[in-house]
């Protein structure tokens, strides 16, 4: 079957256009003691405030979410997967810094090792699943690096999968939010970053109690993420994601010079966010916004669905207009799994497009025979559909 634009659905939202947003830099005195930092709607990826957000800076164990993004890539592919056993290396053994007290030769599943990364910011863990992953730490990083490209951030460069001090290691506060913004993509994530507290090595005499560096979590209304970091060079840094009602937001704050101003600055970042935005929910991620017919296939019919929810960001101060949706679909190829892209919503106001979000269909599809079309044909004659 071959549909290229499909139809377009009038919308009566009263909701306020994206592009009218202020994004002045320093435009409240917010974070005054951070060397940088970001404040994002994580849907729509729309900066709501910012200062010097492009500066390459130091940012310590920030750095393990390209690395988490990478380890949760490779489960959904089935190359790795939670229960999986690894044994570790002396090279991770011997990381210093933020760690789990990995003993070399010692078991662990990934399932521990991801909860080591994200609550206790454990670089033995990071490596030790850098390892199995990449064959080797700098396979790894290489592969960390790679994925950096992919996303389209120019001003990026790791050099370890830690994130301890090095040279020509460096992010800024808008690639830490975009990178941050690509982990939530993977809900899991949020599975291990909203724990304040686990345990680790629970069936053995060297029992090990987790408590997460974020405190946000059990501080701040709303907060289930994401992560932390300190070194000498980056200071003390954080990325911290916080919902309410439909909206979610992704803040950054780097080079503060204590965990307490980091973390009262984050919050007072996040209060901004939510007292003066919100979100307009058009469609929710997997709702079925249509039905097409389907030609030589298996199912005579599928559902389309976004693969994010479908929302337009606003002021609260703002008044209210109509905005218009758009869906345009891909040419169609079997067989097509749960989860391709196959399409566009497309939100727009006037002519002009302000949010596209992927399509994709709620089940798979395979093609099929002419018997089979044969006989579905004659079924549908029999019982009266033709």
């Amino acid at each position: 079957m071959k549909k290229l634009i499909v139809f377009c659905m009038i919308l009566s939202l009263f909701i306020t256009p994206t592009f009218a947003l202020d994004d002045k830099e320093n435009n409240e005195n917010l974070l005054p003691n951070a060397k940088s930092g970001l404040l994002m709607e994580a849907s729509s990826g729309e900066i709501l405030w910012s200062k010097a957000k492009d500066e390459k800076v130091s940012v310590a164990s920030m750095t393990k979410m390209v690395g988490q993004i990478i380890i949760l890539e490779q489960i959904e592919k089935g190359k790795l997967n939670w229960d999986e056993k690894i044994i570790v290396s002396k090279n991770a053994s011997d990381m210093g810094g933020s760690q789990i007290y990995l003993e070399t030769g010692e078991v662990m599943t990934v399932r521990d090792l991801m909860k080591g990364i994200t609550m206790a910011s454990a670089n033995d863990a990071i490596v030790a699943l850098a390892e199995r992953i990449g064959g080797n730490e700098k396979k790894f990083v290489e592969m960390m690096n790679e994925k950096v490209k992919e996303l389209g951030l120019k001003n990026t460069h790791f050099v370890n999968p830690t994130g301890l001090d090095e040279d020509n290691h460096y992010s800024t506060a808008y690639d830490m939010a975009l990178i941050a913004k690509e982990l939530l993509r993977y809900e899991e994530i949020l599975d291990f970053s909203k724990v304040y507290e686990d345990y680790l090595r629970v069936d053995s005499p060297n029992k090990f109690w987790l408590v997460t560096t974020n405190k946000l979590v059990r501080l701040y209304s709303g907060a289930d993420g994401l992560k932390t970091g300190f070194t000498d060079n980056a200071g003390y840094c954080m990325a911290v994601t916080a919902k309410r009602d439909d909206m979610r937001l992704i803040s950054i704050t780097l080079g503060e010079k204590s965990g307490k101003v980091r973390n009262s600055e984050t919050m007072e970042l996040l209060d901004y966010g939510f007292n003066n935005y919100k979100v307009n929910l058009i469609k929710s991620k997997n709702e079925i916004i249509k039905e097409i017919a389907l030609d030589k296939a298996d199912k005579e019919k599928i559902g389309i669905t976004p693969v994010e929810d479908v929302n337009i960001l606003s002021k609260k101060s703002d008044s209210f207009i109509r905005y218009n949706t758009e869906i345009k679909l891909n040419d169609i190829n079997y067989p097509i799994k749960k989860g391709d892209i196959i399409g566009k919503i497309l939100v727009k106001d006037n002519n002009k497009v302000i949010r596209t979000v992927d399509l994709t269909v709620n089940d798979n599809i395979k093609k099929v025979g002419f018997i089979n079309l044969f006989g579905r044909t004659l079924r549908n004659i029999l019982s009266g559909k033709f």
